[in-house]
């Protein structure tokens, strides 16, 4: 699995944020979408599988243990190091 910065993804990917519903809430990046962990399973199936998949959580395990997960699943995930701790700290746009 390829990790990148905060800084190196695409403002159009498809970025998906693994961290349960209420983290989700408090802040996330301004172009994901939530999958939490806990449910992921029943989100699998609306993955654009023709699209990069880049997976972000608070500060990157979690998103890396879903990104294994997605590995042996046959896609090709790339995981946000630092996560979203980074994204806030970089000033990147947040809801």
């Amino acid at each position: 699995m390829r990790s990148v910065t905060v800084n190196e993804v695409p403002e159009a990917a498809q970025l998906i944020d693994v961290r349960e519903v209420d983290e989700f809430e408090a802040v996330h990046a301004a172009n994901a979408v939530n999958m939490p962990m806990s449910n992921f399973m029943s989100f699998i199936d609306s993955i654009d599988k023709d699209r990069e998949v880049y997976l972000i959580c608070k500060s990157g395990v979690r998103s890396a243990q879903v990104g294994q997960y997605l590995d042996n699943a046959g896609f090709d995930p790339i995981n946000v190091e630092g996560g979203t701790d980074a994204w806030v700290a970089t000033g990147l746009p947040t809801i």
